[in-house]
Parts: structure tokens; sequence; C-alpha cells
């Protein structure tokens, strides 16, 4: 669960800073530091920081659309973006209490980055 919600903090620390970087902190410090000794918590940070990592992929995406086309692009980025941040913060919520209830959690799609 820990993995889960770190992520949700962490970006919401680092939002005024530079777009939330830091949802990747917290998921990856629990995965070093439990990847030998406990393979549950370490499978749901791996997982959470996967997801994390696709989600910044699809939003840096959405931002390199929007400066190919000039601004133009922003009409399907800024709408996708909220879409985006809406399925994130809902996902990291039910992956937190699934963890939590001892049930592995897979977020949908999410590229599977690290094995």
């Amino acid at each position: 669960m820990i993995a889960h919600l770190s992520a949700l903090l962490g970006a919401l620390i680092t939002s005024s800073h530079g777009a939330g970087w830091g949802c990747f902190v917290g998921p990856l410090v629990v995965w070093l530091i439990k990847k030998d000794g406990m393979p549950f918590v370490a499978d749901q940070a791996k997982e959470a920081l996967n997801f994390n990592i696709s989600v910044a992929i699809a939003t840096l995406a959405l931002a390199l659309l929007s400066a190919i086309t000039f601004g133009i692009g922003l009409i399907i980025a800024i709408p996708m973006w909220v879409v985006i941040g809406v399925g994130w913060l809902v996902l990291t919520i039910v992956a937190a209490v699934k963890a939590n209830d001892g049930v592995r959690y897979r977020y949908p799609f999410t590229l599977r980055l690290i094995k």
C-alpha cells in the first residue's frame, strides 16, 4: 500500500516544482529496499513504478504532439491530460486499497518496463 500511496504523495509534493516527477521516487525506494525480503511488497512497488512510468510516457507524448503541431495539438492534449490525471488518481487509490487487502493489483494499460 505504501508503494502506491507514495507515488501519490510524491506527485503532490513535487507538482509545484515540475509536473509531479516525485511519483517515481516512492515506489522506486520501496522496491529497492524490499525487493529481496518481501516479494508481495516488491511486486506492488514494481507495479506502481511501471504504472507511473507509463503515465509519464503518455503525458510527454501529448506534450510532444502539442509542440510539434505548434499548439494545435493542445485541442487533443488538454482533454487527454485531464483523463490521464483522473485515471491516475483513481487507479492509484484502487491499487492502494487492493494492496492493503493483500490482493496483487495490476494496473490496466501499463507497460511492464521493470521486470
